[in-house]
């Protein structure tokens, strides 16, 4: 997560960009809300935070810059030794998942802190977020499910009914062309939602809804990180505050 206003993350593979704040969170679900104009909106809740810094690399010690957050408690005898002993040096209790978040060489404004803890309180009612997760698994997959084909006819006596059929030509060119849409596994890959509005933060109860829907099951999830100012609800998962664009 960015702690500082000023500050920049790499976020993925995207380059460095201007974000305020970036929070791991957790997808508890989805239910509908009513607001100020009475309108009922669906939303996705979120617990987002709270996220003690457990490590900061400058360029100077490690060669780039970067802020290590954890979230989501767990027990200590879950995690690995090197695990236990480099929270224990942070003075952070035991968690779950850890997440650096790199920062631009010429990162200005106010240095996190180990032991610092980034909450939700850093979000507002109203503010555009972008949401990173990972979408359920659903292992392997026809061409049908995977890629929304139609398959062939349905009729009585036809063997191809879901089949993917032919996948190439004759002797020329003789083998099929890479990227050729194909029955394999489906889900389990990050997905990005952009500019979701944070509907309300709750503070006092850790989640916050997020209107529209989230990637990721209920039950379980990883870090991953959103990008612009707004309130979101997911699974595991990270969300950031950003600049408008």
């Amino acid at each position: 997560m960015q702690v500082s206003n000023d500050q920049t993350a790499l976020t993925g593979h995207l380059p460095l960009r201007k974000m305020k704040h970036q929070l791991l969170g957790k997808k508890i679900g989805m239910t509908q809300v009513y607001d100020a104009e009475n309108n009922l909106v669906p939303v996705t809740v979120v617990q987002a935070g709270p996220c003690p810094v457990t490590q900061v690399k400058t360029k100077a010690t490690d060669g780039y810059n970067a802020v290590q957050i954890a979230f989501g408690t767990q027990k200590e005898s879950r995690l690995s030794a090197g695990e236990v002993g480099h929270l224990r040096k942070a003075g952070v209790a035991p968690h779950r998942h850890l997440h650096e978040i790199r920062l631009a060489d010429d990162a200005k404004g106010d240095a996190a802190k180990v032991g610092d803890v980034i909450t939700v309180e850093k979000f507002t009612a109203g503010q555009m977020v972008d949401v990173i997760g990972t979408v359920k698994g659903r292992g392997f997959q026809g061409v049908v499910k995977r890629y929304n084909m139609d398959g062939q006819p349905d009729s009585h006596g036809h063997m191809m009914h879901r089949r993917i059929g032919s996948i190439g030509m004759r002797q020329t060119p003789g083998h099929v062309f890479k990227g050729k849409r194909m029955p394999g596994h489906m889900g389990q890959v990050q997905r990005t939602v952009q500019n979701l509005r944070v509907v309300q933060v709750l503070a006092e109860k850790k989640p916050s809804p997020h209107q529209g829907q989230l990637p990721r099951c209920q039950r379980r999830g990883r870090p991953r990180p959103p990008r612009q100012e707004g309130q979101v609800t997911l699974p595991p998962t990270r969300c950031h505050e950003a600049q408008s664009l």
